[in-house]
């Protein structure tokens, strides 16, 4: 079977974490990179010599028996980019954010549904094993019910000037609490603050309410003297902690809770006895060591190859922007909920 033929758009940092996965996927062929930096075009030349590299990607369409453009250029990018090679018949991979607006997202989900191309999202941390085991836990009513997540995803590191902080980091949290808690929350609200430059918040604390009662926070700054990513899952049963900086022991679970008894007639008994706190065992489960980003790129490849719908497809990535979307319009008005059911076209009523 002939390797899958494929582009990749912009060879920064994560461009080349990128490139070095697709180029050793046996599944994969590398037939061109691109890059408006001579400098960072001639670094990825030394990875796949045998690639064609050019400084636009308009480019790319001629190059004959191209199947899929990965892009990880900077994100006021994406869209321009995705809906110039989904027009073109050109299957497409995006990192995150998908796009900076809920009526871009809409538009390529549209074109790619209709033009029956796959369109991939980079939202991934919904291809780690450890988050894969949290989801089998939950889908099989070992924690219970799921009742909040939340998650910190902070460090002292590169600050960036196009996009604050909770476009930078969230997506990834904001991809996994979805995955975890199953639909989409009913709105969501956020505060930060712009320390380092104005206008761009460094620090953002996010909160989603949904219906049910279920509710999820994120913490996400590039100003902090820790390095965290860590997110908790609160079941009625188990909780469940995923650290991603632990080299090993990534997951622990709790057999940890707060059982309610009941009195013969049904009613509660008074409240001292009626709650009683549970401490259990701690379980490490084992979890495969495979390279994240390394499955999602293999995921892509073979997603391209059978026609199947990705994990993180298009619509996945639109959920997520939503919720980005209505963060930024809450932060913008000082923490205010802003419900998800008021984006139209990328605009809060």
């Amino acid at each position: 079977m002939e390797p899958v033929s494929l582009a990749l758009v912009g060879t920064g940092d994560w461009g080349a974490n990128l490139l070095r996965n697709f180029a050793s996927l046996p599944g994969a062929r590398v037939a061109a990179i691109c890059d408006a930096d001579p400098v960072r075009l001639e670094r990825a030349r030394k990875v796949v010599p045998s690639a064609i590299a050019v400084s636009d990607a308009r480019a790319l369409l001629d190059i004959p028996g191209l199947e899929a453009v990965v892009i990880a250029a900077p994100a006021a990018a994406h869209a321009r980019l995705a809906k110039l090679f989904l027009e073109a018949g050109i299957d497409v991979y995006v990192e995150k954010p998908f796009t900076l607006d809920v009526a871009d997202a809409e538009e390529l989900v549209a074109l790619a549904e209709r033009g029956k191309r796959v369109l991939m999202v980079g939202h991934l941390l919904k291809h780690h094993p450890a988050v894969k085991k949290l989801k089998s836990m939950i889908d099989a009513g070992e924690m219970g019910d799921v009742r909040y997540v939340y998650s910190q995803r902070v460090n002292l590191g590169k600050v960036r000037s196009d996009e604050n902080a909770l476009w930078s980091f969230a997506p990834h949290d904001l991809s996994v609490m979805l995955y975890l808690l199953g639909d989409e929350p009913v709105d969501v609200s956020a505060r930060g603050q712009a320390f380092l430059q104005p206008g761009i918040e460094d620090v953002v604390f996010i909160y989603l309410r949904w219906a049910d009662g279920r509710m999820a926070h994120a913490h996400v700054s590039w100003l902090d003297p820790h390095k965290i990513r860590r997110f908790t899952v609160v079941g009625s049963k188990r909780m469940a902690m995923f650290d991603d900086m632990e080299p090993s022991e990534k997951v622990r679970v709790y057999d940890k809770g707060v059982d309610t008894k009941e009195s013969a007639e049904g009613s509660f008994v008074d409240f001292a006895r009626a709650h009683t706190v549970r401490q259990g065992d701690i379980w490490i489960p084992k979890l495969d060591g495979a390279e994240p980003l390394k499955l999602e790129c293999q995921h892509f490849v073979e997603c391209v190859r059978s026609r199947a719908t990705p994990l993180t497809d298009g619509r996945d990535g639109l959920t997520v922007v939503k919720v980005l979307a209505a963060a930024q319009a809450s932060l913008e008005r000082q923490g205010v909920p802003v419900r998800l059911d008021s984006l139209v076209e990328g605009k809060t009523s």
